[in-house]
């Protein structure tokens, strides 16, 4: 197999819609914690936009995550810059694996807890999201060290395909 240059234009759309519903999820999440609250008090939830916009939003990650996983065992990634450390590449590593695992396990959790009403479900889902934002927090950082300290040329990777 060819080493790849870059990612796919898949690949770059795919991260940055993911993103994008990310954040939103995270600035936006809160409705979905007082619903939950609700129905722990065994109310009926409101099930206002903002509510039905995270369970549409979650899902949506959740689909476009599995996606973007076939794309990358099937086309695969290109490999790490050659500027860096061993350890920073191990670490580079394991942060995008674990990214990919929220990118599944938030949403499976969250729609677990909401229709199968699992207690176990909805504290794994509200325990991932503060290292969602840490793990997020460190990727932008990364991604911006590389773009303007090492100048490597790193960003341009998820802004335009190169192969």
């Amino acid at each position: 197999m060819a080493v790849l240059k870059g990612y796919s234009f898949t690949q770059i759309r795919l991260h940055w819609v993911i993103a994008v519903l990310i954040v939103g999820q995270l600035v936006f999440g809160e409705e979905m914690g007082e619903a939950w609250e609700a129905v722990e008090d065994g109310q009926v939830p409101e099930m206002g936009l903002m509510v039905w916009g995270h369970i549409i939003a979650g899902v949506a990650v959740l689909a476009l995550a599995v996606w973007r996983l076939g794309l990358r065992f099937g086309r695969g990634a290109p490999p790490p810059p050659e500027v860096g450390s061993a350890l920073a590449h191990m670490a580079a590593h394991v942060g995008h694996w674990a990214l990919y695992a929220l990118m599944v396990a938030l949403p499976v959790s969250g729609l677990v807890a909401w229709y199968g009403g699992v207690e176990a479900a909805a504290e794994a889902h509200e325990i991932m999201k503060p290292v969602t934002i840490i793990l997020v927090a460190v990727h932008v950082v990364a991604a911006l060290w590389h773009q303007f300290y090492l100048k490597d040329g790193l960003l341009l990777r998820m802004k335009r395909p190169l192969d």
